[in-house]
């Protein structure tokens, strides 16, 4: 990847909250652990479908991990309505009703909404100067890559926009709020994934929507920063929903608000 990947680690090294790959036991600090993270990202990227069902060895299979860590991990997504156990069958991942998709959006904007005026102190300020730089090194780096550095660039696009908002969640340092907001998010992948996915035809609208956010909230305009996560959100779910993304407003048309 050359000249583009160099940037984009070393920005996502500097406080992004990035994570790359499969969680190992090193990343979650046991092998039931690193099933559930392995597990987790198969369910985020549309690896284990709605409806399907599959053995706990194909399981160990997909996650590289053992049979044991993997049954382990079984109980915590029964428990939070991710995994069902068919007996006989084997684990079905459920299907989800459309309109859970619009009251999940509500929760996440609640959250979020909340996530940045928490965002504040100098810690979360470091974090927002970090994700900024990421994406300032995204853009410039998009033009002229190749078809296969584009599916790599997407790849760590999609995670690096997964990863801000759960992290700037887990800043506000409510473990319980941190979990549901989680949870919530792979749901909603797992329902609409292939709408809400990030492409490169729309890669520079969620870069633009992000910094639209980040920017004002490091210049320390709560208000303005809120105002643009509303409008990320809106437009997130108007695609989840089958719909178009809005093209953002200008300030000059809007008074300033995003």
């Amino acid at each position: 990847m050359g000249r583009y990947s160099g940037i984009l680690e070393e920005s996502s090294s500097k406080g992004s909250g990035l994570r790359r790959g499969r969680a190992g036991p090193a990343a979650g600090g046991s092998l039931r652990e690193a099933a559930y993270r392995r597990i987790e990202d198969l369910l985020n990227t549309g690896a284990l479908r709605p409806g399907q069902i599959i053995s706990q060895r194909e399981l160990v299979a997909l996650t590289d991990t053992t049979l044991g860590s993997v049954r382990e991990a079984v109980p915590r997504f029964e428990a939070e309505g991710l995994l069902k156990t068919l007996p006989q069958r084997g684990l079905m991942v459920p299907s989800l009703d459309p309109a859970f998709v619009g009251d999940a959006y509500q929760m996440r904007r609640l959250i979020e909404l909340a996530a940045l005026a928490a965002l504040v102190d100098a810690k979360g300020m470091a974090l927002v100067t970090g994700w900024i730089g990421w994406h300032e090194a995204a853009l410039v780096q998009m033009a002229g890559l190749s078809p296969a550095e584009q599916a790599d660039f997407l790849d760590r696009l999609q995670r690096f926009d997964w990863q801000m908002h759960t992290t700037a969640v887990q800043h506000m340092g409510n473990r319980l709020i941190a979990n549901v907001y989680r949870v919530t998010a792979i749901k909603i992948r797992m329902a609409v994934q292939q709408r809400i996915r990030v492409t490169f035809g729309n890669a520079q609208r969620v870069i633009a929507e992000h910094l639209a956010i980040l920017q004002p909230l490091a210049r320390g305009d709560l208000a303005r920063a809120q105002e643009a996560m509303g409008f990320h959100l809106d437009n997130s779910l108007a695609i989840a929903l089958g719909g178009q993304a809005r093209p953002e407003p200008r300030e000059d048309q809007t008074g300033g608000s995003a």
